[in-house]
């Protein structure tokens, strides 16, 4: 084929550039196509996928993640095609010959009707599939009924406040006089479900554990109930994931998950400090 080609129409002269142009852009969405799915696939191993070493901690997280990989699959699948159309479409029109004449085309309302039903099933099963994990997340109804509050935590620019009941005791609503409090650092026990009531002093905040997958807003003027169940006893990130203000990016916390005698150890220890007046220590030394 010609560098271009030459075509008069009423009068006006068109110039058509060489199919190299064509073939360029048929051959970028092929390759875009290719690596797309070349760094889908080895993400999860490298620890691109998912936050941490990639793997969720807690119960609940696990079955988020098979919901991510479900949609992935799905997504991966429909880019592929497309991708691959579109890079048809451009190589036919860049490898056609001069003399073949342009096949004109109102559409087709068989193809309009199928690509309309085919994603709105897929969005409806995906839909469908979800309610049984988004339910055990976020309906109280479908929360554990072991669940056990363990502690309030109480977000505020631009800290995280955390109070648990005493040894032994229930958490209250209101504090107590034997509560004991920390800041910016939560400890929880693993193997057992477990809740937090997530409130705010001030602005819209967001309690988010990425690698346990645990995410939800501190709204102002509610006490918001979160349970989760951690796996593995180790220390987890804990951020705002939402913008509250100019010391936000600093808003960070700690997760401690410990067994059930690590815990109680934690708490008794740091109760006998709060508490600790100097006056005992004092009249010994004397």
């Amino acid at each position: 084929m010609n560098d271009s080609v030459a075509i008069v129409d009423g009068g006006f002269q068109v110039s058509v550039k060489a199919s190299a142009v064509g073939r360029f852009w048929a051959a970028f969405f092929f390759l875009t196509a290719v690596i797309a799915v070349g760094i889908s696939w080895v993400s999860p191993s490298m620890g691109w996928w998912f936050p941490g070493d990639g793997v969720a901690h807690s119960k609940l997280g696990r079955e988020i993640d098979d919901l991510f990989h479900l949609i992935l699959v799905i997504v991966s699948v429909t880019f592929i095609g497309t991708q691959v159309a579109l890079g048809y479409v451009l190589w036919r029109g860049a490898t056609i010959k001069p003399e073949e004449k342009a096949l004109f085309s109102h559409g087709s309302h068989t193809l309009e009707v199928i690509w309309t039903i085919v994603p709105s099933g897929i969005l409806l099963f995906i839909a469908l599939y979800q309610m049984e994990v988004w339910a055990q997340y976020r309906m109280i109804k479908s929360s554990p009924k072991s669940t056990e509050p363990i502690a309030e935590v109480t977000a505020r620019q631009f800290e995280w406040r955390i109070r648990y009941p005493a040894r032994g005791k229930v958490l209250k609503a209101d504090p107590q006089p034997d509560d004991v409090y920390t800041v910016n650092e939560l400890h929880v026990p693993t193997g057992r479900s477990v809740s937090i009531s997530l409130k705010t002093e001030d602005v819209q905040h967001s309690f988010f554990v990425p690698e346990l997958r645990v995410k939800q807003d501190a709204v102002p003027g509610n006490t918001i109930p979160v349970w989760f169940t951690v796996t593995d006893p180790r220390m987890y990130e804990m951020v705002c994931a939402e913008l509250c203000g100019w010391g936000h990016y600093k808003m960070k916390a700690r997760v401690f998950a410990e067994s059930d005698e690590d815990f109680d150890a934690w708490k008794a220890r740091i109760a006998a400090e709060q508490f600790e007046d100097g006056f005992k220590k004092a009249a010994e030394a004397e």
